[in-house]
């Protein structure tokens, strides 16, 4: 992530959970807990949450895992992480928050379940790299899960693409955050790989198991994918 994105991502950190409320018209949690749930998450179970923002995937999963699990939570940004720390003590959740670059994570090879990322691949300069590291810190069998924006069927695009350029950055504002910063997230929306482009690059990281589930939700804006380590 540059250093302009990390200072926007600065910028926005007070206001980004309001925000995505407006963004998403409420659906930001729902899709969160599917990905939790596709994960198969089970108690006990450790999980580092990468480029976890203000902490509301990381949460879910500690919710599943339980407190005698390891839950990590990291992101390349240390003012959203701040919002982070402030919900977990809010809830008596002991998650460990680290300032990580998810290209270079610091963890041990094998330390992990889960490893996820929300959001987030699409911010880093390197996706392949990323997806390489989560896959080095995860045990045998543990799985990667990513939640990332996609397209819908052909015949909502352009009511999509127009909510997405113009109604989005606005609301952004509107909501408090900075338009611009919510014009840029929209437009890597637009031009990163989903479904089976985004499957393709798992694959090539010939880390994963041959079958990656990539299950759409909200009619294809969001794509859970989840990949087993070899």
């Amino acid at each position: 992530m540059s250093a302009e994105v990390n200072q926007m991502f600065s910028r926005i950190a007070d206001r980004y959970d309001r925000a995505n409320r407006f963004i998403s018209m409420g659906t930001d949690q729902g899709v969160r807990r599917k990905a939790v749930k596709l994960s198969g998450a089970k108690r006990g179970e450790d999980v580092l949450d990468c480029a976890a923002g203000t902490g509301d995937l990381t949460l879910q999963f500690h919710d599943i895992v339980g407190p005698n699990a390891r839950v990590v939570g990291t992101d390349f940004n240390a003012d959203m992480l701040s919002h982070a720390e402030r919900k977990s003590a809010k809830q008596g959740a002991d998650i460990e928050w680290r300032v990580e670059d998810a290209q270079d994570l610091s963890f041990e090879d094998a330390s992990f379940d889960i490893a996820s990322i929300a959001y987030g691949i699409r911010n880093v300069d390197q996706p392949l790299v990323a997806l390489k590291e989560m896959a080095r810190v995860l045990r045998p069998g543990g799985r990667l899960v990513v939640l990332e924006f996609g397209q819908p069927p052909a015949i909502l695009r352009p009511f999509y693409l127009a909510y997405n350029r113009w109604v989005i950055p606005t609301i952004g504002g509107m909501a408090g955050a900075d338009k611009s910063a919510f014009q840029y997230l929209q437009r890597t929306s637009d031009n990163f790989p989903y479904g089976d482009e985004f499957v393709a690059m798992i694959r090539e990281t010939g880390c994963f198991e041959e079958k990656v589930v990539a299950k759409p939700a909200m009619f294809g804006v969001n794509y859970i994918y989840v990949a087993t380590r070899k």
